[in-house]
């Protein structure tokens, strides 16, 4: 009975250890070091802040897309992280890189946990904002700028991390770093598509609750749309 909460502890530990201390985490995945438990840690902990964050831009609409918002925002992640880390991991293999499927995966997890932990923090904000106003679009607008903001900061906390688990393998070392870029752009496609396929995350307060909506229109137009409307020109 007492092991459970030890363990959780031990997983925000882990978290901790990354925010506090970066380079000593990151050079720890460099070197192999309890890689399973990271990755069981940053998996849990990003898990359970996206699930927090899911269910609070849910709750706009109803308890129903509270619950489904904080199922749907993790899968969101972690599926985007499962279609795009091959791509990542092979081409890196072909060209040079020796580090280990755990260790790109480890890798990955970190600025992962580092977007979840960025989206929880951003909480209290999205929750006033919340409780505040009832403009559907302005309230999906400022959480697509705040998911903007701590994936911009998450990629780039990956770009860093890459750079520094590749610091051994000289080897086509700058053809893997233009990949990675490339990956990053990818990765933010599939991750916008993907994130247009598993809506509605907050739900329209006129409509009854789905679970998912038809697949017409596209994210970018969406945001269009979501502008206009704010301006005054629709």
């Amino acid at each position: 009975m007492v092991q459970r909460p030890v363990q959780t502890t031990r997983y925000f530990t882990t978290l901790i250890g990354l925010l506090r201390d970066r380079s000593l985490f990151l050079k720890e995945i460099r070197q192999g070091i309890k890689l399973e438990g990271k990755i069981t840690a940053l998996l849990i902990c990003s898990s359970l802040f996206f699930a927090v964050y899911g269910a609070i831009i849910g709750s706009s609409h109803s308890l129903l897309q509270a619950l489904s918002s904080a199922i749907k925002l993790p899968a969101l992640y972690l599926i985007t992280l499962i279609i795009c880390f091959p791509t990542l991991y092979f081409f890196n293999i072909l060209f040079g890189s020796r580090k280990s499927f755990g260790q790109h995966f480890a890798m990955l997890l970190t600025a992962v946990a580092v977007i979840s932990v960025l989206l929880f923090s951003f909480a209290p904000i999205t929750l006033f904002f919340l409780i505040s106003t009832n403009h559907y679009q302005f309230y999906k607008l400022l959480n697509v700028a705040i998911f903007a903001i701590t994936g911009f900061i998450g990629v780039k906390f990956l770009y860093q991390g890459m750079q520094l688990l590749s610091e051994e393998d000289t080897e086509g070392l700058e053809t893997r770093m233009n990949i990675l870029r490339f990956w990053l752009v990818l990765y933010a496609f599939v991750g916008t598509q993907l994130a247009w396929t598993l809506r509605p995350f907050f739900g329209k307060p006129s409509s009854s609750f789905e679970l998912f909506r038809q697949m017409n229109g596209n994210f970018y137009l969406d945001i269009v749309n979501a502008l206009s409307e704010i301006l005054g020109f629709q």
